[in-house]
């Protein structure tokens, strides 16, 4: 802006001051629109009615509160979400996304929601563990887009264990019931909560916590994702989140759905 010359400058300076309402109206949120794959309870899923239902679907709700907007959800599968995301198609993914380095280089991230391990599920008395070894030669479904998935096909493949992927989480659990997989894994409160807990999942256990895991594919915390032209809609997304937590909003919605501390950590197999 300095080698600008006088009158060109102010000539912007008139244009700004022109244009200054346009732009601040251009930046009023008053709706927010999350993109969602709803296969994934109790985060986010359909009722029977097809309403979106959830713990992320009641934190969106509260965030869209805070900030006196409108909430809308679209229904979006999780393998293409993130191009969905930077194609328009809604303002911000939320949908039990961690936040992992690779996606940092297509989205941004708000602080944290909650966090979860990787877990392996498994038939009662089948005694694999998420390791290589253990499931060598056996077939392990993982839903498509996920950190299990690429880390599957990053750690399991290539020492001979079969990763199937599937459109959405439910179907993973279909083939894992019919006997067409070994194991599944997915996120440990998911598992625990949509699946094992239900009486679907009564003859199923958990089969232990990943912890390898060197190339980081796993990623950190779980997140909301926003495009990266967007910092006003992430900054009130993250002054939001800020708010229900110090509110008490956070740990109401949480007790709807778990008995512990879903930010902090949580336990996978109890």
């Amino acid at each position: 802006m300095k080698t600008i010359f006088r009158p060109a400058l102010a000539a912007l300076c008139v244009l700004g001051v022109a244009f200054a309402p346009v732009a601040a109206q251009a930046k009023k949120l008053t709706e927010i629109t999350f993109g969602v794959d709803p296969t994934y309870p109790p985060f986010e899923s359909l009722s029977p009615s097809g309403a979106f239902q959830g713990f992320d679907i009641d934190l969106g709700r509260a965030i869209c509160a805070q900030l006196a907007v409108k909430c809308k959800f679209v229904n979006q599968g999780f393998s293409g979400i993130i191009p969905a995301l930077q194609a328009r198609k809604f303002d911000a993914i939320l949908s039990s996304m961690t936040v992992t380095p690779e996606r940092a280089k297509a989205i941004a991230f708000s602080s944290e929601m909650y966090n979860e391990p990787t877990s392996l599920v498994e038939k009662k008395g089948a005694g694999l563990v998420p390791t290589a070894a253990s499931l060598k030669g056996k077939t392990v479904g993982v839903e498509a887009g996920t950190i299990q998935e690429t880390y599957a096909k990053t750690y399991w493949a290539p020492a001979g264990v079969k990763v199937v992927s599937y459109p959405g989480q439910d179907q993973v659990y279909a083939d894992l019931l019919s006997g067409r997989l070994d194991a599944s894994l997915q996120d440990s409160v998911e598992a625990d909560y949509g699946f094992l807990k239900t009486p679907k999942g009564a003859d199923y256990q958990f089969g232990g916590n990943v912890t390898y895991d060197p190339q980081d594919v796993l990623g950190s915390y779980i997140a909301i994702g926003v495009r990266k032209d967007e910092p006003h809609l992430l900054k009130k997304i993250n002054e939001a989140i800020a708010a229900i937590i110090a509110n008490g909003t956070y740990k109401k919605i949480e007790s709807k759905y778990f008995n512990f501390d879903v930010y902090a950590a949580t336990p996978a197999a109890k």
